[in-house]
């Protein structure tokens, strides 16, 4: 049986990836709104009665902004820390929060969930692999760099989700004040495309077949130039970039 994912928005704005067997799915991050969630879901044919579980990497809002609501409506299931929770300012059902550790896999049916710590600022962040029938699907957003946890991962997955958040040049020559420029490309904050290149190059699995470029930043990255930068070192992987304002389409892995 294979996988298929989808990121459902990537960016500042709301993060949301979808990964599901086709009977049974997840959501890494609910970072957009339910109705946007739901809108998206249905142009990809895709069912909101198949989520199982929402993970949740850390509580910044533009990855929780429509947990609330999605997992009310849907009676859904929301891992997550207890620190994260904390400082999310979310009001869950609490019989819908539940709790996970780093290394403790959770199973979810016929997929398991494999969360890790990541290096962000955030209070417990995590990333995960998901995986169904020997296929494997990484989500590698909001890190400030890429830890032997992060590099190990990805060399297991037949797909990722790999940020590529900021051109190094943009980001240097651009608007932001230095405080955020600092916090950006400091050891916390975010991935360059340089910084996600040389992870795809150096420790990508000789299996993978797809790559979705994940969180570009608006104001200091441009789609076309991580298209193009990564393209030329596909090899015939698949090289995709995701949106900040609309669904990828769906993939299927296996």
């Amino acid at each position: 049986m294979p996988l298929y994912l989808s990121s459902l928005n990537s960016g500042s704005n709301g993060n949301c990836y979808y990964i599901g067997n086709g009977q049974v799915a997840v959501l890494i991050d609910a970072g957009i709104s339910c109705r946007e969630t739901e809108r998206r879901m249905i142009r990809l044919g895709l069912s909101v009665r198949s989520i199982k579980a929402i993970f949740i990497s850390h509580e910044h809002t533009d990855h929780t902004r429509g947990t609330e609501v999605l997992s009310r409506k849907y009676r859904i299931p929301v891992y997550i820390t207890d620190a994260t929770y904390r400082n999310s300012r979310m009001n869950l059902d609490p019989q819908l929060v539940k709790s996970f550790s780093a290394r403790i896999p959770v199973n979810i049916g016929d997929l398991c969930v494999n969360p890790f710590l990541k290096q962000h600022d955030a209070s417990e962040p995590h990333s995960f692999t998901v995986s169904g029938n020997s296929i494997t699907v990484g989500v590698f957003t909001d890190i400030g760099t890429g830890c032997n946890q992060v590099e190990f991962h990805l060399s297991q997955c037949h797909a990722a989700f790999l940020e590529s958040n900021y051109d190094e040049k943009m980001l240097e020559r651009g608007r932001y004040p230095q405080y955020l420029k600092r916090r950006i490309r400091g050891g916390r904050g975010h991935l360059s495309n340089d910084q996600a290149l040389e992870l795809f190059n150096t420790h990508r699995s000789p299996f993978i077949q797809l790559l979705v470029l994940s969180h570009l930043s608006a104001v200091n990255n441009h789609p076309q130039l991580v298209q193009d930068l990564f393209s030329r070192h596909s090899n015939g992987i698949k090289i995709i970039v995701a949106s900040r304002y609309e669904e990828t389409e769906l993939y299927c892995v296996q």
